[in-house]
């Protein structure tokens, strides 16, 4: 017995000098998986689930896909890996990531989503999104209120990603309706800032009698009326969707008009407590694919805007 001992206190002793990795196994380990923290919208579903989870009494393990389904499957097998009692997951593309899902489902590890769908039941136990529809119509309603007339231009999300054509299809079931409003560009930013920037520059020198810039996501929003404002341009009315507080700022200050809030925080944390329920319980949600209300924030209710979410 004591020699047997002392055996495996060896190995372990030289594993650890010959630096052979050794699984890092928790007990009690919940993985949270988004794209990148440079964009405030996923880094608040990330803090949102990290403090959930260490409220709940769970260790956390954070990482970032950046958009790249093969990143993100090398991530779930990190979970796996772990020993992961359940995966937080903003994916990284309604198709790509059923798979990545499925593979941690047959791991006996299960998904809760949350912000993205997949093209897919039955693999997650909850995909807990935005009423994305539900809002793209407030965005376009308020859109067409400040508009009245002229021509506009639409900054689209990632292709991938079904949220972008969602709030683009909730955008024109609303504007389309008015015929004094013409859309002259739609083209896609990708979700980012900069791009954004670049496509306005372009799109606003072949159309420089533009009047107003409907966006899918508030990070190209912000890259829009960046290159509006650095061409002299601050008559053109730009609307967003996510509710962040940089765009909450640029509607105090009289820049962007209005945005639409998706409440990342709480969705990343509902998605916690359900995982909870899941992990003590097997206790699964009433439906797999729940909906979060929108709420449109303009200046009259920006003050109350922090960190996507509405404060009293």
């Amino acid at each position: 017995m004591k020699l047997t001992r002392r055996l495996t206190l060896a190995a372990f002793a030289g594993a650890l000098a010959l630096g052979t990795a050794l699984p890092a196994f928790s007990a009690d380990l919940i993985a949270i998986i988004t794209p990148a923290h440079d964009n405030p919208f996923f880094k608040a579903e990330a803090v949102g689930a990290e403090a959930k989870a260490k409220e709940l009494g769970y260790e956390t393990l954070l990482m970032t896909h950046d958009d790249d389904a093969n990143k993100q499957s090398e991530m779930i097998d990190t979970a796996i890996g772990r020993g992961a009692k359940a995966i937080i997951l903003d994916n990284a593309g309604a198709d790509a990531s059923v798979a990545a899902v499925k593979k941690a489902k047959d791991a006996g590890i299960p998904s809760f989503l949350i912000d993205r769908e997949i093209n897919a039941t039955g693999v997650a136990v909850a995909q807990i999104v935005s009423n994305n529809y539900q809002g793209a119509q407030l965005g376009a309603q308020e859109f067409v209120k400040l508009m009245g007339e002229g021509n506009y231009v639409e900054l689209v999300g990632k292709e991938s990603d079904t949220n972008a054509g969602i709030r683009s299809q909730g955008y024109h079931d609303v504007i389309d309706d008015y015929p004094d409003l013409k859309s002259v560009a739609k083209q896609s930013a990708n979700w980012s800032q900069t791009e954004a920037y670049s496509k306005m520059e372009t799109i606003l020198q072949a159309n420089p009698d533009i009047k107003g810039v409907i966006s899918g996501n508030d990070t190209m929003a912000m890259g829009a009326i960046a290159a509006l404002q650095a061409a002299g341009r601050k008559d053109v009315i730009v609307v967003g969707f996510d509710g962040s507080n940089d765009v909450r700022d640029s509607i105090k200050s009289g820049g962007i008009k209005a945005t639409v809030l998706q409440p990342a925080y709480a969705q990343a944390q509902l998605a916690v407590e359900q995982a909870d329920a899941y992990i003590k319980n097997k206790t699964t949600p009433k439906e797999e694919k729940q909906l979060m209300d929108c709420v449109l924030i303009n200046a009259d209710n920006s003050g109350k805007l922090e960190t996507f979410a509405l404060t009293n």
